[in-house]
């Protein structure tokens, strides 16, 4: 059986980019590793994808987005995550279910319980460890605007919105103490990356 790495954080925070030099770093020393993302990661959740990141900040209420965000999961698991797991192989995946979990969960309504139940009857994986990357909402929110990627519906939500989202993750962190460790996302990158790899090193020793 392989191992579940993932990474969380507000828009704008890095995570992608560690995930990206995490994965790097680990097949650098051997191991092989998928990378991937969320929501997509597989053709389906590409397309649902699609549907999600770009538009009217008001385009879908948070019950549809969880309805989305958990069918586009699905495919990813199905396709992607669990046969690379079963193949012995480590997963990197930029998001996962504690996205949902804070984005539509807690941050956009009081919605954890139809999440984690959506999760528990259609998802029940968990990731073997979690990287939050923390940092000062204003300056991820100036560093996730600035991308111009077209994908920033959740951007255009607010620095509010972004703060009610780093509210969420830190008490992620209190929910799930064995998985999840906090990053301090506003050093330099390359001491960041250093943090997530030791980190890592010590989950797959």
């Amino acid at each position: 059986m392989g191992l579940f790495i993932t990474f969380e954080g507000i828009d704008g925070s890095g995570k992608s980019t560690q995930a990206r030099r995490l994965a790097r770093s680990l097949e650098s020393r051997g191991h092989d590793v998928v990378l991937t993302r969320e929501p997509g990661g597989s053709t389906g959740a590409e397309e649902i994808r699609e549907l999600l990141v770009k538009g009217d900040p008001g385009r879908w209420s948070a019950e549809t987005e969880i309805l989305l965000f958990t069918a586009a999961r699905r495919d990813h698991l199905e396709k992607t995550i669990k046969p690379a797991l079963d193949a012995g192989k480590i997963v990197v995946s930029d998001r996962f279910a504690d996205s949902t979990r804070v984005y539509q969960g807690a941050a956009r309504g009081e919605l954890r319980q139809l999440v984690d139940r959506l999760h528990s009857a259609v998802i029940a994986t968990e990731p073997d460890l979690t990287f939050i990357i923390d940092m000062d909402p204003q300056i991820a929110l100036r560093r996730g605007l600035a991308r111009q990627s077209g994908e920033d519906r959740f951007e255009d939500l607010g620095l509010e919105f972004q703060q009610k989202l780093r509210a969420g993750f830190l008490d992620l962190a209190r929910d799930f103490p064995d998985r999840a460790v906090i990053i301090d996302g506003n050093g330099a990158e390359d001491l960041i990356a250093q943090k997530v790899l030791t980190c890592a090193a010590g989950a797959l020793a």
